[in-house]
Parts: C-alpha cells; sequence; structure tokens
C-alpha cells in the first residue's frame, strides 16, 4: 500500500512539473502581449504619458558644438586665384532645444505644435569667446551671386571676397555696411519657431507615432517641384527630445550596430553614403538637383543645393569636411579632412519603445562662390567652390539618472517577467524529470 501511494504521490509530482512548466511557456506570449500592451499605453503622445511628458520638453539638453572654417590665404585666393586653405576653429558651443514646445493643438489622432528656437553660449564647452575673430568668405558677395542684375551698385565698392568677423557675428548676424541688411548663418534664431510641426501620437497605430504628418500645414513640402522629393516622410522623434532634417528634405537612415547606453541595448542607425550621392549613384536624389553649372551638370557628390528652401539664396548643406563626397570638392579647398568616427550623423533607438535615447546630427554649412566679370574681386575666381563656412554636431544624449529610471520603470519589470517565466519553466521540467525518474526507480 506504501508503495502504491508513493508512486501515485511522484506521478502527480510529476504532472504538477509538467503543468509548472507549461504555464511558463504559455508566459512567454502572453507576458510578450503584457509588455507590449504596457509600452504601447506609455509610449503614446497623450497627456498622462511617460512619452508625452518627455516629448513636452526633454529633460535632456540639446547642444550643438561649431567648427568655423578659417582662411588661411586670403590675399593669394583673390589676388592670385590660388586654392583657398582653411582651419577649423572651435567647438564654440551653444545649448539649443532647452524650450518647450508651444502652442500645442491636439486633432483626432495628431497633435500640432511650435518648437522655439534659442542658443545659449556655453563658455565651459568652448574653445574660445564668441569675440574671436575667424577670416570667412563675405556672405554679401554670396548672396549677392544670383541677384547680380539688380544689384550693380555694390561692386562699384571695395568690397572683399573673405571678411574677417566675430565668432557671434558669423553665427548670429551682423548688419552688412554693403546690403545695409542683417546677415548671418543662422540668422535669425533666438525668438523664432520651428513649426508648425504635426505629428502622429500613435493612438490609432503606435508604428505611427511621432511621425510627421504635416509641416507648416502642408502634407508636402513645396521647394523640389517633384512628388517624390517634396514627400514628408520623416520622423520627429528626435527634435522631440526622445530626427528631423534642417535642410528642406527628407532623410533616411540604416541599421549599423548595437550599442550599450547606461545598461540599456539601443539599434543605431546613421544616415547611408547615398544620402548626398550623386543622381548617376542614387537616381532618387535627381530631383535634388535644381541646377546644371555649380552641379557639374548634377555630377556632384556630397552636397546639397538648399537654395530653393532659403529663398534661393547660394546654401549647401553636405555633412562635415565633404565625408562621402566627391574629391574634387576636397581638391576645391584645402585643409579638409573628413572622418567617419567624428563626421557621421546617428541615431539611438531603443527597441521595445521606439524612443530616441542618443543621437548626434551633424552637418556642414556651405556657400559658392565663382568667376565674375562684373564683381572685381572674383575676377581671379577659375571655378565655382562651394565654400565651408561652418560645421556643426548636434547631439543629445540620456542622463544616468534617467537611465536608471527607465531601467526600474520598464526594464525591470520586464525582467521580472522574464524570471518568473524561466523559473516556472526550470522548477517545472525539474520537478517532472525527477518525479518521473524516481517513479521509474520505484516501478523496478
Amino acid at each position: 500500500m506504501g508503495c502504491c501511494n508513493r508512486r501515485c504521490g511522484l506521478l502527480a509530482g510529476a504532472v504538477f512539473g509538467a503543468a509548472l512548466a507549461i504555464l511558463g511557456g504559455i508566459l512567454i506570449p502572453v507576458g510578450d502581449q503584457i509588455i507590449q500592451s504596457t509600452v504601447e499605453k506609455e509610449a503614446v503622445i497623450v497627456p498622462g504619458t511617460t512619452a508625452y511628458e518627455n516629448w513636452i520638453s526633454s529633460a535632456a539638453f540639446v547642444y550643438r558644438q561649431m567648427w568655423l572654417f578659417d582662411v588661411q590665404n586670403a590675399l593669394d585666393v583673390v589676388e592670385l586665384g590660388a586654392t583657398p586653405i582653411v582651419k577649423e576653429r572651435g567647438p564654440y558651443t551653444y545649448k539649443v532645444r532647452y524650450l518647450a514646445k508651444s502652442n500645442i493643438t491636439a486633432h483626432n489622432d495628431a497633435v500640432s505644435f511650435l518648437l522655439p528656437n534659442g542658443a545659449i553660449f556655453e563658455p565651459d564647452m568652448s574653445v574660445g569667446s564668441e569675440d574671436d575673430l575667424v577670416t570667412t568668405l563675405n556672405l554679401a558677395v554670396a548672396v549677392s551671386l544670383p541677384c547680380l542684375s539688380v544689384l550693380p551698385p555694390l561692386w562699384s565698392t571695395k568690397s572683399s571676397l573673405f571678411q574677417r568677423r566675430s565668432v557671434r557675428e558669423i553665427l548670429w548676424g551682423y548688419q552688412d555696411p554693403i546690403l545695409k541688411d542683417i546677415l548671418g548663418v543662422f540668422y535669425p534664431y533666438n525668438g523664432t519657431f520651428d513649426g508648425y510641426y504635426t505629428v502622429n501620437t500613435g493612438q490609432d497605430d503606435i508604428s505611427r507615432v511621432a511621425m510627421i504628418e504635416r509641416w507648416q500645414g502642408e502634407s508636402k513640402l513645396s521647394f523640389w517641384n517633384d512628388t517624390y522629393c517634396d514627400t514628408l516622410n520623416g520622423t520627429g522623434k528626435a527634435e522631440s527630445g526622445l530626427l528631423h532634417s534642417p535642410v528642406g528634405r527628407s532623410v533616411s537612415s540604416t541599421f549599423r550596430e548595437t550599442q550599450d547606453l547606461w545598461g540599456i541595448e539601443v539599434y543605431r542607425y546613421v544616415l547611408p553614403p547615398s544620402t548626398f550621392a550623386s543622381p548617376s549613384i542614387n537616381p532618387d536624389n535627381k530631383c535634388f538637383c535644381t541646377e546644371k553649372l555649380v552641379s557639374r551638370n548634377c555630377s556632384m557628390a556630397g552636397v546639397l543645393d538648399v537654395g530653393p528652401c532659403r529663398g534661393g539664396a547660394p546654401v549647401y548643406i553636405s555633412l562635415p569636411h565633404f565625408l562621402h563626397g566627391s574629391d574634387y570638392l576636397r581638391q576645391d579647398v584645402l585643409g579638409l579632412n573628413p572622418s567617419e568616427e567624428n563626421h557621421f550623423t546617428y541615431l539611438d533607438i531603443e527597441p521595445i519603445t521606439g524612443f530616441t535615447l542618443s543621437f548626434a546630427k551633424r552637418l556642414q554649412v556651405n556657400m559658392m562662390y565663382g568667376p565674375s566679370k562684373v564683381i572685381s574681386v572674383l575676377k581671379h575666381v577659375k571655378e565655382y567652390t562651394v565654400f565651408p563656412i561652418v560645421w556643426l554636431n548636434e547631439t543629445a544624449t540620456l542622463d544616468e539618472a534617467t537611465a536608471d529610471r527607465i531601467k526600474a520603470e520598464l526594464f525591470s519589470r520586464i525582467n521580472l517577467l522574464e524570471n518568473v517565466q524561466m523559473s516556472l519553466i526550470g522548477i517545472g521540467a525539474a520537478t517532472f524529470a525527477l518525479c518521473l525518474v524516481s517513479y521509474c526507480c520505484v516501478r523496478c
């Protein structure tokens, strides 16, 4: 009788162990569903969610480092037609994107907002002061080239191809004595707004959270006169603090590798070389080529003419030091040393929530000048030149305290659930095996 009871107990133990293991297995898909539901609940951009609070005003400040290109042989360029030689000066660092979004308006599954622009100089993160002097291209000469027919008085003066001005003036504006107007690479900036943006809240489709639906009230751009190039297909995650492109076009990214950020696994995405490739390499870029002369019949790689979205000014955007650009761009201007490590743009995304936890947006602002029989300072210039003015590294990254909070509030629950799942499967399987072996021994 005792042996029978022992066998029945061992059978019951084996059944119980199998049940525990099955329960642990069932919890895997169920647990994944619970995790997905929790993430979606907190990731949508609606009041009361974690995503909404970070979206309005990110806890991580965005810093913009600037390196200006100081011309070393200005006189030789003007008088002898020599190739310009530049030297990088910087960084000069500013805190930007520190102001909360304003004019927030919710409608259906989207929300519209304005993004205030502001820049505060950070001397402790800079190599010098904003009063440092740099020799750079005369912006008045560059912006006036497309308007020679209406600005002949400009060239009766002793205007120079290059000018020596302070960092503050070059970046944020100065009163030009010739044009009688304020010129600056980023002028106007402080006190202005970027937007209106309209982004998807993710309520109806979490995969579309923070996707840009409209800009300035329009569902497409109007700069390029082409359906493909004018398409809005970007994400507003980086600009909301959790990459929008400042160059008047949408950009794509490709996965490169996984990274560890304060113990959180993130997926790193980068801009592919095809972004600024010539139309002969990437036919999709054909509609971004709006003129034939400077672009050498649209064969020039590495730069994007953004004049159509900058009021016709000869402004060209590139990766810093013409990274992934044509070799002749670096022959037109000497002193450029592109580095993949220092000059590429990336985006670090946490795969479960889809939040951008770190990014570096690295772009270079260039302007164009070329030969002219009308402008005396350009009579020795032989070729149209895309000249580098400044390159910027705009970055933000999750701080350790916020990372710990995310790990405590989200990943600790996920880890706990996974531990319960594995424990149930392990204990159940062990119990089942032990009881089954013991039952067989008793039977023997």
